[in-house]
């Protein structure tokens, strides 16, 4: 599967970012590239999914602000085939004000959703804390190169996930610091707010349904029937639970591989009540 976007294409400079704002509005996307170049970021802008498309082949982007109500192929469609070539961030932009709609445009590989109208610098906000994020995501453990589980294999020197076969799965950034919460956090209880906590740190701009919506993406991946999970369960009234023996591996030469041990479930709970 092409891959528009690796640890090694990502630019670690804030003041070499390079934004892709994909809008059918001409007067957004003018004044969104003379914005955010006045704060040194590099900005390529395309008017609808194809002229994005191409521009993702032709060169590296940090990250996408991607209007979701567009003729022809819409910003949710260009988002999932984004999300399934391990492509860049995307922030959504749109009208639309509805719980339920954010949780669409989360649910098809966004990292995050503001509204229209929106303050600039709220977007600069935004871009700032999904970019954070992300480098904390595609950023190895020191003393952990891998994860193992019930066949499975999370590598985070590669931010890959292979199946049982061997296959590399497409797993959008929310998804993979999800997924790295529920392996260093196996047969233990973590609720909503744990999961943000562990997922996004102070700078999250998430709320609970997110997770919610995160978790239904990882079950479509994992689990064999998604709606009976075997891996990924609903602790009701409390939150989720990663039911798979999980095996840390650390580097070549490094000390023997290791089951990596549930916290108690009272620890957990003490620090964020679900």
């Amino acid at each position: 599967m092409t891959s528009y976007y690796s640890k090694e294409k990502m630019n670690t400079k804030a003041a070499t970012q390079h934004i892709l704002v994909v809008d059918d509005h001409e007067e957004i996307r003018a004044s969104l590239k003379v914005y955010l170049g006045r704060l040194g970021m590099t900005v390529s802008t395309a008017a609808n999914a194809a002229e994005a498309r191409s521009l993702l082949r032709q060169v590296s982007i940090d990250l996408i602000v991607l209007d979701v109500m567009m003729p022809g192929e819409d910003g949710i469609s260009l988002c999932r085939h984004v999300a399934a070539h391990d492509g860049p961030p995307v922030i959504l932009l749109t009208a639309r004000h509805a719980s339920r709609d954010k949780i669409a445009g989360l649910d098809s590989g966004a990292d995050d959703y503001l509204a229209k109208p929106f303050d600039p610098p709220e977007l600069v906000a935004r871009i700032h804390s999904v970019l954070r994020r992300c480098r904390r995501a595609l950023a190895p453990a020191p003393a952990t190169l891998r994860y193992s589980f019930d066949g499975w294999n999370l590598d985070l020197e590669t931010r890959t996930l292979r199946d049982p076969d061997g296959q590399p799965v497409a797993l959008g950034t929310a998804e993979y610091r999800l997924l790295q919460a529920f392996v260093e956090h196996p047969h233990t209880v973590l609720s909503r707010n744990r999961l943000m906590d562990l997922t996004a740190g102070d700078d999250a701009m998430l709320f609970d349904r997110t997770v919610d919506a995160q978790i239904s993406r990882l079950r479509k991946k994992l689990e064999a029937d998604p709606r009976r999970p075997d891996l990924l369960k609903t602790i009701w009234g409390d939150g989720y639970l990663f039911a798979a023996q999980v095996v840390r591996h650390g580097p070549a030469g490094a000390r023997a591989d290791a089951t990596v041990a549930a916290l108690p479930v009272q620890q957990i709970h003490s620090t964020q009540p679900a």
